[in-house]
């Protein structure tokens, strides 16, 4: 990755950004930090590094691949942590975090001793409590890694219902299109407003999220240590628009319709049928909140066999209909 121009930082930078990249890191959560830091340093799309200043740290200087196959060429090694203003883990796959170079380690304590703010982003915030650098702390993990952050480390309850947590000087997200809101942040923060809002526009994200804006994704109180439910779950997540059956849904787990039934029974207390009916209620509850779409076209996003089956269920569920439930949303927020 090279700048067009010189990277070394001017009198007028006001924002350094030094990145670790895990082994098949996730590009999209890299890109998305970068390109608002990139949009946000110079005048129009010049791309000129000069308010913001970002490198790509490395123990050694060997390329690293991300989880898509795309290899990054690293551009400065360790060195001293306090030349930059924060320190940004990428995180990616979860077999590959554990073969962090005990170098990593070492140069994110040291950053922590200099009181070096720490970022972690997507599963970097594991890296980051792997190296006992988030005790005391909060910090967000995606819904999608909820139960694999309970497994590793006893004791510390992650926040897996809004997009990132700014806690001191640990500050941690969910990543996906987060990465980008929290590097909004960070640009609000040193930069301007005014930068932070040009650099989201230029990338097509209609406005800066706040960072309790929930997660999309599985209702929190979906959550068990069954590994065959916690497959389904996403499963059903994954084809909202498109119900798998239950015999389809068994399947592809490669049980029996009845024991699916019988896990999912015994973890949470419910049938697979009314677990995704819980998964699709929540996906409408965000649509209807935080879109304009119309109460058909989210009938049909969520699954649901035409717009009259919706509302019943709806209704059913929140003793009101989707459009009611939207604009008493739509005048609190007000």
């Amino acid at each position: 990755m090279k700048h067009p121009e010189s990277a070394i930082p001017s009198d007028r930078t006001r924002l350094r950004i030094g990145f670790i990249l895990t082994r098949q890191f996730t590009i999209c959560a890299f890109a998305n930090f970068v390109d608002v830091l990139r949009l946000a340093s110079d005048e129009g799309d010049r791309s000129r590094a000069i308010l913001c200043n970002w490198r790509v740290l490395s123990a050694d200087m060997t390329p690293v691949t991300s989880s898509s196959g795309v290899t990054l060429q690293p551009e400065e090694r360790l060195g001293d942590p306090r030349r930059f203003d924060y320190i940004v883990v990428i995180g990616g796959l979860m077999g590959e975090l554990e073969q962090l170079e005990p170098e990593y380690t070492a140069f994110l304590r040291r950053a922590a001793v200099a009181r070096v703010p720490l970022i972690g982003v997507c599963t970097g915030s594991f890296v980051l409590h792997g190296a006992g650098l988030m005790d005391g702390y909060r910090c967000c993990v995606s819904w999608f890694h909820h139960n694999d952050f309970l497994e590793q480390f006893d004791g510390l309850e992650p926040v897996s219902d809004q997009i990132f947590v700014v806690d001191r000087d640990r500050l941690t997200c969910s990543g996906g299109t987060s990465s980008a809101h929290l590097a909004a942040f960070l640009v609000d923060r040193h930069i301007s407003k005014a930068a932070a809002r040009k650099s989201l526009s230029i990338m097509m994200i209609d406005e800066a999220m706040e960072a309790d804006r929930p997660q999309p994704g599985l209702p929190l109180d979906l959550t068990t240590s069954d590994p065959i439910v916690r497959r389904a779950l996403l499963l059903l997540q994954q084809a909202l628009d498109a119900p798998p059956t239950l015999s389809t849904l068994a399947a592809r787990l490669k049980v029996s319709p009845r024991t699916l039934e019988r896990r999912f029974d015994a973890a949470l207390d419910m049938t697979p049928f009314e677990a995704g009916k819980r998964i699709r209620l929540a996906q409408a509850e965000r649509l209807l909140q935080q879109t304009q779409r119309s109460v058909t076209q989210i009938a049909q996003d969520t699954g649901f066999s035409d717009v009259s089956h919706f509302i019943r269920v709806f209704k059913a569920t929140y003793n009101t209909t989707p459009e009611s439930w939207r604009l008493i949303r739509a005048s609190t927020a007000s």
